[in-house]
């Protein structure tokens, strides 16, 4: 079917906001930054995807970024980001039209949950009840399970903003579903600004105590996917990670990352150690061990021959370094094939099976409570 015009150029007069800074890195210390009129501009169609149609948002903010967001899974599907020429490319790994993202087995781009990552054996205890969910990797519940987040279809609506792009998005779970006890109503916010800033946050309460942790999953390649991520700087600032098995479950253990191959404190590629990983990195990182509001840089990562440099932002306790070791080249784009490498993920989470893990930061959440996570991205040149 093809893509129905709905309400294509909705908003896309180019909304002008005034004379502000351009975001462009400069190309010295010494050289001025200069001014630049800045247009928004906002394009929405309907795309039908499981059945129904979802909404595909597109903002541009006129210096350089542009984004596609569906609201069935809260997908980003696109995500072009200039060089340090001004060349923009598409920087994350998505499917060709919209209803791969219908099975979308490797949640490219997804919103995952209600739990992202893995829970051992799918099971866990509140307040003596135990929970059984679907164990959809291997023996363990991974992302939410069958009919994760990533394949719902969300309500969304534009937001009214002076100085950004933004769509709120909400998505009630009902009790039971996937296992989870609890009505869940959780609200996804994107929003893209003027000064190339991309961010995502998720708020959720229930009516019962359960789990939650949300997160989006991305996969990066600021190459503009013209090579894989071997050759991508990375900095993460922990000091500590958790080991896990041979079912990528944590040990429990929080390990010091100093003299391994999981210091990325300093700048180091990601294919300079990956040998010494078996399986390659799929590990979550310990930015903090209690959980706080705090928003904190987590990682950084720089692309020298496109001069692509992106920082995330998050308030997370835990981001899960993932260098794409699952992928085997199933899932093309444009004739383009996804091989084993060829994206990286930086999820920022509460730690993989903490509600299995007393001493980790908690995931419950409680009627009259509030979760709520920030995920921020800013993207410059150097």
């Amino acid at each position: 079917m093809k893509r129905k015009q709905l309400l294509t150029a909705v908003l896309s007069v180019g909304l002008i906001f005034g004379t502000i800074w351009s975001c462009q890195s400069p190309k010295s210390d010494n050289k001025e930054m200069e001014k630049k009129e800045i247009k928004f501009n906002v394009n929405i169609q309907e795309v039908p995807v499981g059945g129904k149609n979802a909404k595909l948002f597109t903002f541009d903010n006129g210096n350089g970024v542009k984004v596609e967001i569906s609201s069935f899974g809260g997908v980003i599907t696109k995500l072009m980001v200039p060089d340090k020429d001004g060349n923009s490319e598409n920087i994350v790994l998505g499917h060709e039209n919209l209803e791969g993202y219908n099975s979308n087995d490797g949640y490219l781009g997804a919103s995952v949950g209600r739990y992202a990552n893995r829970i051992a054996k799918g099971k866990f205890e509140l307040d003596g009840t135990t929970y059984q969910l679907a164990t959809n990797n291997g023996n363990n519940h991974l992302h939410g399970g069958l009919i994760g987040f990533h394949r719902k279809h969300w309500e969304a609506e534009m937001v009214e903003s002076e100085n950004s792009m933004k769509v709120k998005m909400t998505y009630l779970s009902p009790d039971g579903e996937e296992g989870y006890p609890g009505n869940l109503k959780t609200t996804l916010t994107f929003e893209l600004t003027a000064d190339n800033k991309l961010m995502v946050e998720f708020e959720s309460e229930t009516d019962k105590p359960t789990i939650v942790n949300l997160t989006q999953h991305g996969y990066f390649n600021l190459s503009g996917l013209n090579e894989n991520i071997l050759g991508h700087e990375l900095v993460i600032h922990a000091s500590k990670y958790t080991p896990v098995n041979d079912e990528l479950i944590p040990t429990g253990e929080l390990a010091s990352v100093q003299g391994t191959a999981f210091d990325f404190n300093e700048p180091h590629t990601v294919g300079e150690r990956i040998a010494e990983v078996s399986g390659g990195y799929d590990h979550n990182y310990v930015i903090k061990e209690n959980h706080n509001d705090e928003l904190v840089k987590m990682a950084e990562v720089y692309h020298a021959d496109s001069g692509r440099f992106m920082e995330l932002y998050s308030d997370a306790p835990g981001v899960q370094f993932y260098s794409g070791n699952f992928l085997d080249g199933k899932i093309t784009n444009k004739g383009k094939a996804f091989t084993k490498h060829m994206g990286m993920c930086l999820e920022p989470q509460v730690f993989p099976n903490s509600p299995n893990e007393p001493t980790f930061p908690t995931s419950r959440l409680n009627p009259g409570e509030k979760y709520s996570h920030r995920i921020h991205y800013h993207f410059s040149t150097k």
